[in-house]
């Protein structure tokens, strides 16, 4: 029996689980200030351990960076203040006894989808969360690649034009145009076009409500088919092929699965990122590989965090 730990910035989830990802039990809680949730995270932690009908073989925790896998140290995540110097192995170790593994969010996913997911049978896969934020995993040759300071694959904060939609804390970023608030972003810059124009928006109605604009919203609205919903994630799409071809020409993978976003509204955003995929990256590169939406839906997390338990010392390189 393994215990995974998924830490967010509004909500946390211990779950009691197998190997296979099969969720024996599950608790979740909403992500108060450091101190609080810490204490529910060990005593939770505490009382899954000892409720256990097997014996807990290890823990595995799943969490925003920056952190240090290898000493097992949460290092100041922005979604998460206060969280400063966090040693949460130590901190579990010695409170149930039990070995505890440490793990970015987008690397837990990305073993997540490559063990049990849309990434089975694949060597070279790469994971994007695509969701709030927008964060890789790389699975290289078979095995999880972190890189040097536990800061591979943080693609999102690589810059895609010189102004734009603010995420990772840069204007013009590939989270600023491929995340949620990057989408809101974007419908917000849309809308005041229109109403500046003198013209209706199709996923809001006033100016006055333009801060209630949601990447939910708009993808409502262009599911719908308004066009003017739909441009927005015509922008989103052509970034995100654009990023992507990026990954593609470096790393030459076989296969791209795309979590969140891309797993609800694919729709949208297929056609036109392949369009720049096709035209921007390597043929050969372009033939061998495969974009796919996420299969572990919204239990991806939680399978995430029992990956890395499963998977202990062994997850990366």
């Amino acid at each position: 029996m393994y215990l995974g730990i998924d830490i967010g910035g509004t909500k946390c989830a211990l779950v009691l689980g197998k190997k296979d990802g099969t969720i024996v039990r599950k608790v979740k809680f909403e992500t108060k200030d450091v101190d609080t949730t810490l204490n529910q995270i060990i005593e939770t932690a505490v009382g899954l351990c000892q409720a256990s009908p097997e014996p807990v073989e290890s823990i595995g925790v799943s969490c925003g960076g920056p952190l240090d896998s290898g000493k097992g140290v949460i290092l100041s995540p922005p979604n998460l203040p206060g969280w400063d110097h966090i040693e949460i192995n130590r901190l579990l170790r010695e409170a149930t006894g039990v070995p505890a593994y440490l793990c970015n969010d987008a690397n837990a996913c990305a073993l997540a989808e490559w063990k049990y997911g849309a990434g089975v049978g694949t060597r070279n896969m790469i994971f994007l969360t695509f969701g709030t934020g927008m964060g890789a995993g790389l699975v290289l040759n078979g095995r999880l690649y972190s890189g040097t300071s536990d800061m591979a694959g943080e693609i999102g904060h690589v810059r895609m034009a010189p102004y734009g939609p603010v995420g990772y804390g840069k204007s013009g970023s590939f989270e600023g145009f491929c995340s949620g608030s990057g989408i809101a972003q974007i419908g917000k810059n849309v809308a005041l076009e229109l109403f500046q124009q003198g013209k209706t928006c199709s996923f809001c109605e006033s100016m006055e409500k333009m801060n209630e604009i949601t990447a939910k919203s708009v993808a409502i609205a262009a599911r719908e088919g308004n066009e003017d919903a739909v441009l927005v994630y015509d922008i989103c799409a052509e970034k995100l092929g654009a990023g992507l071809s990026i990954l593609v020409d470096v790393l030459n993978p076989e296969r791209i699965v795309l979590g969140s976003i891309y797993m609800r509204d694919s729709a949208l955003l297929a056609e036109k990122m392949q369009t720049v995929l096709r035209r921007e990256c390597l043929p050969l590169a372009y033939d061998a590989v495969e974009v796919v939406p996420a299969k572990l839906d919204e239990n991806i997390g939680d399978i995430a965090a029992l990956t890395v338990a499963a998977e202990g010392k062994d997850w990366t390189i």
